[in-house]
């Protein structure tokens, strides 16, 4: 049984969802009145998520691999154009059914079993939300110094190791994001609607200063990569794009698998297909332009390379500076409360819909986002951590393959809506765990498992070809998991 209207395949049956197990208002299925979002909307969305400090230093990780400053540019863009694909698919299913990804992931895992992979999406997100809160502490922290003639510059405090001006401005900017996750969804598509022509004009803002400060656009974009013939690295593009594409693929591969958290409030498909076609690969490749640009102009400038944009903003000086912290301020907001909030907020209350709601689960990620004490993860484990993350998020492939060979070629694109809450219902498998679900996700994840650990040093060597394939995790995961879903599942619905 199939039911394409969720209003009626919810309101026919209140009684029986206002007492079950696997309901609350937050979870539940967008009425129409809740669906304003326009293509307009999911654009900004987009930009306020790309718009950041990571995202800007994607194309510096390239050109430091090998790449010129064109093939760098031209892998962001290919990497966002591939994600897009699977970020309108799954998108699809929300705009359709109006439900967001834990209840989404229902239909393929299970009632119960949905729990699994929606904790693993969120967890990951936990971990970039209390670091990219340190982030924009900290710059709130060199903004007071910057005024004050760095008057706030403190002994370290005992146990938590930094001074009372950073903890109370890495307080102040995790308040910012309580008080957005406290007012809904609603306020985070407001926020990201009115930041994105800002975070649009500091970038082209940054574009001018690198062309006229910089001599032009400067020798990097013409310089050749160390793949040409009598380069460093002759002859190796091959072997430094695949690992890199993946990278790209990888950083926001995340988001392709709870795009649906968003989408369920567009007003039409074409409003979320549209919304991120433009949202997401042409601010991500204009992005990649601009850091390139930037960094060429600052060899001219300061003579020498620098990438990061924090470091860029204090060697400005002055009122550019303090600018400068302030758009770093509003990225890093817009980022964090859409990439990394929404997704665990709504994994955690699937947990237990009748006692977390979505502000709850974003209360309980702000809370571990003080509790892993990111300054302390970054001291300690520096780039290590982020190799993790960003690998950690490779291997999620499995979960979009399983997500998009259920929906389009098990299910057809028919949902039964009312079953995503009720237990002895059409996704109730074997007590709510989908066992061929679970098997395919573990097949998904097992070729690039070996290749992962290696890169986290966890293991100190592994099979070569094992290795390898984890250059190529997404792309192996998502086809892996997808095929044998299909092939187990086929029928059987």
């Amino acid at each position: 049984m199939s039911s394409n209207n969720p209003s009626n395949a919810t309101n026919s049956n209140s009684n029986e969802l206002d007492n079950s197990q696997l309901w609350n208002p937050d979870l539940a299925p967008t009425e129409e009145s809740q669906r304003t979002w326009t293509w307009v909307n999911i654009s900004a969305l987009w930009i306020g998520m790309a718009v950041c400090v990571p995202a800007y230093l994607l194309a510096s990780g390239l050109i430091a691999q090998g790449m010129s400053g064109w093939q760098a540019m031209a892998t962001v863009l290919l990497g966002n154009l591939i994600v897009l694909i699977p970020m309108m698919l799954i998108g699809h299913a929300g705009t359709r059914y109006g439900v967001p990804f834990p209840v989404l992931l229902r239909a393929s895992f299970g009632t119960i079993g949905a729990r699994l992979p929606g904790l693993l999406r969120g967890l990951v997100a936990c971990g970039w939300f209390g670091i990219q809160t340190w982030v924009g502490g900290f710059a709130i922290y060199q903004i007071l110094n910057a005024i004050s003639g760095q008057a706030f510059i403190g002994t370290a405090l005992p146990f938590i190791d930094i001074d009372l001006a950073q903890l109370f401005s890495f307080l102040a900017f995790w308040a910012a994001q309580v008080y957005f996750i406290a007012k809904g969804i609603e306020s985070i598509r407001w926020l990201e609607t009115f930041a994105a022509p800002f975070l649009i004009l500091a970038a082209l803002g940054l574009l001018v200063w690198a062309y006229v400060n910089g001599d032009g656009f400067g020798s990097m974009l013409n310089k050749p990569s160390q793949f040409v013939a009598g380069g460093l690295r002759e002859g190796q593009f091959w072997q430094v794009f695949w690992p890199s594409l993946t990278a790209m693929i990888g950083f926001w591969s995340t988001l392709s698998l709870n795009i649906p958290d968003f989408t369920r409030f567009a007003k039409s498909q074409k409003d979320q297909m549209v919304g991120q076609a433009i949202g997401l690969p042409i601010p991500m490749a204009l992005l990649a332009f601009v850091s390139v640009a930037v960094t060429s102009a600052t060899v001219v400038v300061y003579g020498e390379m620098i990438w990061d944009p924090v470091v860029l903003a204090g060697r400005m000086g002055g009122a550019a500076a303090i600018l400068g912290l302030v758009f770093l301020l509003l990225a890093t907001l817009t980022t964090n409360l859409a990439a990394n909030v929404v997704a665990p907020a709504n994994g955690f209350s699937n947990i237990a819909p009748r006692h977390i709601s979505f502000k709850m689960g974003g209360f309980i990620t702000a809370g571990l986002g003080i509790a892993i004490m990111p300054w302390k993860l970054l001291e300690s484990a520096g780039s290590y951590l982020f190799v993790w993350l960003v690998g950690y998020s490779s291997l999620l492939g499995p979960i979009a393959g399983i997500l998009i060979a259920d929906y389009f070629f098990i299910r057809g694109t028919r949902l039964n809506v009312a079953a995503f809450y009720q237990r002895g219902g059409d996704y109730e498998y074997r007590k709510g765990w989908n066992m061929y679900a679970l098997l395919a996700l573990a097949l998904g994840i097992a070729p690039s498992l070996a290749g992962f650990l290696t890169a986290i040093g966890a293991v100190s060597n592994a099979p070569a070809f094992l290795v390898e394939i984890y250059n190529y995790a997404w792309f192996v995961g998502a086809f892996t998991s997808g095929i044998l879903y299909f092939l187990f599942m086929r029928g059987k619905t």
